[in-house]
């Protein structure tokens, strides 16, 4: 396992640190690896928040949780991942898993913010990489689920075109499917 720490607003803790990832090699069991860890503890007044992002075969997963002791929040955000990723064990037993080797990547491109300012029309501001799997839809629903997102863009495993899953004020989902023909 891939752990990074990132300390904001305090000292590098070496205690905290090792707690840390001691804590994270709980949730070993729940996934295969390769799993990249990335920790952020952060201290703000007397608010000590912890925020775990998880990324492993396939899946992200994130967590925060605050309290006023770091020891705690740590304790806390570890058992909402957990949480998840037992919510996730069990929706997928009774999907068949997709092909890893059918994994792409989307390439990023980032604008530079420095000039935005001075344009007139609007400008892409941040972007994100993220590997898309093929899933079928109710996969794509439950990874939606479990990143806390509105939409999810991802590659239907039998058509193989790329479709966006998004919920919808109602608390239903839509489905955008390219056109055929």
């Amino acid at each position: 396992m891939q752990i990074t720490t990132t300390f904001r607003h305090t000292e590098p803790s070496n205690a905290l640190k090792s707690y840390a990832e001691e804590k994270l090699d709980r949730v070993k069991k729940y996934i295969d690896e390769p799993i990249v860890a990335q920790v952020f503890l952060t201290v703000e007044k007397i608010r000590h928040s912890a925020e775990i992002t998880l990324t492993a075969k396939g899946i992200t997963i994130k967590a925060s949780e605050e309290t006023n002791d770091m020891y705690a929040a740590i304790d806390a955000v570890l058992d909402k991942i957990e949480r998840q990723l037992r919510r996730y064990k069990e929706r997928i037993k009774d999907h068949k898993p997709g092909d890893a080797s059918l994994e792409r990547k989307v390439q990023k491109s980032v604008v530079a913010a420095e000039s935005i300012e001075q344009r007139q029309e609007p400008v892409v501001i941040r972007s994100k990489t993220f590997s898309i799997k093929p899933m079928s839809v109710e996969e794509a629903v439950m990874q939606m689920d479990l990143l806390h997102k509105d939409f999810l863009v991802f590659t239907d495993a039998s058509t193989e075109s790329i479709n966006v899953i998004y919920r919808r004020k109602d608390g239903n989902y839509g489905l955008i499917e390219p056109a055929r023909g």
